[in-house]
């Protein structure tokens, strides 16, 4: 259906694929709820957004989306000033926080392109439990935490709305990195709890659908190989990986089909990653690249 009108919640809109989803929302003349940890980020992309499109309603929140009473508070306060919530994106990630790799101890967990991996490239044994918990919370609590106080306060009650949930292909496959067991299996549980609710939604008028992106061009693939410049280069030699806008215009297309069609599941990949594990190195050769 036409996004112009609609009030899009949309977590993990401060940076990277939630910025360029918020601003691929605002040119379709979405009113948007911005959620994030990260308010100076928030508050310059609302003016941005506003000083861009004077045809729609910005206003946004910052809320750890690991914390439910923090989550419905937000959510609460946003319906208040905006109205009701006719799609909700579930792509957050929380602020950077630091952690020690043994090859580059000043190095930053990174958000990633739609969740959060912390302390890669140690494999699962040697991780700090309280990065376990930090990446469940965010990955798998929040989605939940966000889904449950939307539908609750506005979707049930209006038998109406499109749930979007950002996952990854890496969901589906076993990754060939180290250091991606929590992360893996966490997009294993978007996954899992996507395809749940929307069986559990029979009976509404509400869709339930997963973007699944490949290889981005995020700090997220710096963290993979512990921020190692030639390493990062490497993973992405020979081919051209995706931007956070190529993700942005494949939501806006899910998001614009109307209400009888739902495109419940699409991976977007760069074409020459033919799966998590096989890539086409040769790619930029052959288009003279």
């Amino acid at each position: 259906m036409p996004l112009s009108g609609q009030t899009v919640l949309l977590t993990g809109a401060s940076m990277g694929i939630g910025e360029a989803i918020a601003k691929a929302l605002a040119k379709e003349g979405a009113n948007l709820i911005l959620l994030s940890r990260s308010e100076d980020k928030l508050a310059k992309l609302k003016d941005d957004l506003l000083q861009q499109y004077n045809n729609i309603k910005v206003t946004y929140r910052t809320a750890d989306v690991g914390n439910h009473e923090q989550v419905d508070a937000a959510i609460q306060s946003s319906i208040e000033e905006l109205g009701p919530i006719d799609i909700l994106i579930n792509n957050a990630s929380p602020a950077p926080t630091s952690y020690s790799h043994p090859n580059h101890p000043s190095s930053t967990n990174i958000p990633t392109q739609a969740g959060l991996a912390l302390g890669a490239p140690n494999i699962f044994h040697a991780l700090n439990i309280t990065d376990i918990q930090t990446m469940i919370s965010t990955n798998v609590n929040g989605p939940m935490y966000v889904t449950h106080s939307v539908l609750n306060r506005s979707m049930i009650s209006r038998d109406s709305g499109t749930i979007l949930n950002i996952t990854s292909v890496t969901g589906l496959e076993v990754p060939p990195f180290p250091g991606e067991t929590v992360y893996h299996s966490n997009k294993a549980a978007q996954e899992a709890f996507t395809n749940a609710l929307r069986n559990e939604l029979v009976g509404t008028g509400i869709r339930v659908l997963a973007l699944r992106p490949g290889c981005v061009a995020t700090n997220f693939h710096s963290l993979r190989v512990g921020h190692d410049r030639e390493m990062y280069e490497s993973f992405f030699e020979g081919y051209e990986p995706l931007v956070s806008e190529d993700i942005a215009q494949a939501a806006v297309y899910m998001l614009n089909q109307p209400p009888n069609v739902s495109i419940k599941a699409l991976d977007v990949v760069p074409s020459a990653q033919r799966s998590l594990n096989v890539f086409d190195r040769k790619w930029n050769e052959r288009l003279g690249k």
